[in-house]
């Protein structure tokens, strides 16, 4: 039974594909660099659209080197519960609800014996 066995073979943890007859695409190395001072270096495909900028390790966002004119990132408005509330309901809408909510507790409150 022995004799059997997969031995020295590491079924999982090596592939047994091989590359024969892969081609592989065109790449070219684009740098961007960040505000603070680090340059971060992506290999893209030849005919692929590089953009102007890239979200740095830190954070920051690294622009595209020997560009004139970068497209920057749009910032983004901080928004508060309250902003994304109004932007799904009118101040109307709103009042009606709590009207409504407040006639519900005020309904139970009424049902509650009075020693509770």
């Amino acid at each position: 039974m022995a004799d059997r066995s997969l031995r020295g073979s590491g079924i999982g943890f090596q592939s047994l594909e091989s590359e024969d007859g892969v081609e592989f695409a065109e790449r070219v190395e684009v740098a961007y660099d960040c505000p603070d001072g680090h340059t971060t270096i992506l290999p893209f495909a030849l005919e692929a659209d590089v953009p102007d900028f890239w979200y740095c390790r830190c954070g920051s966002v690294a622009i595209l080197r020997d560009v004139d004119d970068p497209v920057l990132p749009k910032e983004r408005q901080q928004r508060s519960h309250w902003d994304m509330l109004l932007e799904r309901r009118t101040l109307e809408e709103l009042e009606e609800v709590l009207a409504e909510r407040l006639g519900v507790l005020r309904a139970r409150r009424a049902q509650q014996p009075v020693g509770v």
